[in-house]
């Protein structure tokens, strides 16, 4: 872990009985798939973007990854349908490439041990969620809940995704570890009243900190399991 633990967590009287994990940049990282497959879109438009554009966009969900990109750009989307191409551009891509990111096995066989609920929480659609864990060989059946963006309204940094995952658990957000990598996140998941653990596969552990995150490491790999006491 990061210098994070020198400030410690927020204190909280509920203990750890459910964890709610990000997918992107948590369980898996599909963001160049994503931002690659969007650049496709936006090309079969007659329209020539880079992956970076995308970048300010993380974790708020499709249509804002995409529409942030396009009205930067002055491009009107036809939506739903460009964000279906995108999506289906994007399966093709991922389609056996993507994979586990380290520990993310290791840390919920000790959720699973210790009776800890889990749920994934992600602003991405239906369509991409589920795609993304069967490819990672996790599918929405090794949790107990899984919450997308089309079942909230309010996206990150609203706390909404996650006091979502937390009723779904039949828990009090109070007594969730949200795992995030976004700034966006860290905020929802302090918003919603977690704790949070965040980690730095998108953002530099100085941001996650300063959103709230009670702790960081690298990833899953290198999290320690007291995070869950």
């Amino acid at each position: 872990m990061t210098d994070s633990d020198s400030t410690g967590p927020k204190t909280s009287a509920f203990p750890i009985a459910g964890v709610i994990f990000d997918m992107d940049g948590v369980l898996l990282e599909s963001e160049p798939f994503i931002a690659a497959a969007a650049v496709k879109m936006f090309a079969e438009k007659g329209v020539t973007v880079i992956p970076e554009e995308f970048r300010p966009f993380i974790g708020t969900g499709e249509d804002r990854f995409l529409g942030g990109v396009a009205e930067a750009r002055g491009v009107t989307l036809d939506m739903p349908r460009d964000k279906v191409r995108t999506y289906a551009i994007y399966l093709d891509l991922i389609a056996g490439r993507l994979e586990a990111l380290p520990g993310v096995e290791r840390f919920l066989t000790e959720c699973r041990r210790r009776g800890l609920k889990t749920a994934v929480a992600s602003s991405a659609d239906r369509m991409k969620v589920e795609g993304n864990l069967k490819e990672i060989h996790l599918p929405a059946s090794s949790f107990q809940a899984i919450v997308v963006g089309e079942d909230v309204i309010n996206k990150k940094p609203a706390p909404d995704i996650f006091l979502e995952a937390a009723r779904r658990l039949g828990l009090d957000p109070r007594a969730c570890l949200v795992v995030e990598d976004a700034v966006s996140g860290v905020a929802a998941a302090r918003a919603a009243g977690a704790r949070c653990l965040g980690l730095t596969t998108s953002f530099a552990a100085e941001f996650l900190m300063a959103a709230g995150a009670d702790w960081t490491a690298a990833n899953l790999e290198a999290a320690p399991f007291d995070v869950l006491d």
